[in-house]
């Protein structure tokens, strides 16, 4: 496992380090729990976004390796670099991935998304999965994602998204805030954190940060044409797009 070695963490990154500490262990199954079922669909849609052939994969805040390894599944030439700033998340990672049968072709690599320990150019394809809620800066983020993509490669990325139908959007809240608490306190101390922190952690993201916004905010960091997708009723969107100079 390659460790860089970050400068202070902010109070936001401090906080998202505490926030995943307990988690590694049982995150795959609450997650699918959290979901209501449909984050494999989510991924599945996350890794048809990127072109075939890809050889090598950035999976940035890759946690325990779930993208990773649909990566790895659906293409059988492909190796990914899997990076994250949680060392518990990631050495979860490192034993699922081996148990999946794809030790030989992932690397692992200890550090923050805004400050990446690769060359310019250096990846055909980056992913990344619920990371921006988690960032100071996210236009400066997305630039240095872009950055390490080569010009004609593509980024693409899983996020939560609120609902904008005022039906789903009032089940959304509901669920969010009642329901998902509760699942939390069935499971642990630790997802009940998660389960109080996630709703209004999405809704004050799409407050500070529209989706329009953030299309632009691709678009500024040199990747375009940038398209989305929303699923679930409008509770998950992928972002994707085209580095320029291709």
């Amino acid at each position: 496992m390659h460790v860089d070695d970050p400068e202070a963490p902010t109070e936001r990154t401090r906080h998202a380090l505490r926030l995943f500490s307990g988690l590694p262990h049982d995150y795959d199954r609450m997650a699918a729990l959290l979901s209501l079922g449909h984050e494999d669909r989510w991924r599945r849609v996350l890794v048809s976004c990127l072109p075939d052939p890809t050889r090598l994969v950035l999976d940035v805040a890759s946690g325990t390796g779930a993208v990773a390894i649909d990566v790895l599944r659906s293409r059988s030439d492909t190796t990914v670099v899997a990076l994250d700033q949680s060392e518990p998340m990631l050495r979860r990672g490192v034993v699922l991935t081996r148990q999946a049968g794809f030790a030989a072709r992932t690397t692992f690599a200890l550090a923050q998304a805004e400050r990446l320990p690769f060359a310019s150019d250096a990846f055909d394809a980056l992913t990344f999965t619920y990371l921006m809620r988690y960032v100071d800066d996210p236009p400066a983020t997305i630039r240095e994602l872009a950055r390490v993509v080569r010009p004609g490669g593509v980024v693409a990325s899983l996020e939560f998204h609120v609902p904008a139908n005022p039906i789903w959007h009032a089940a959304w809240l509901f669920y969010t805030r009642i329901v998902m608490p509760i699942e939390g306190a069935l499971a642990s101390r630790h997802w009940y954190r998660v389960g109080r922190f996630l709703g209004p952690s999405i809704s004050r993201f799409y407050r500070r940060l529209p989706l329009e916004d953030q299309l632009q905010m691709w678009r500024e960091a040199g990747l375009d044409p940038v398209r989305y997708r929303t699923m679930s009723l409008g509770g998950a969107v992928v972002i994707y797009g085209v580095k320029q100079g291709g």
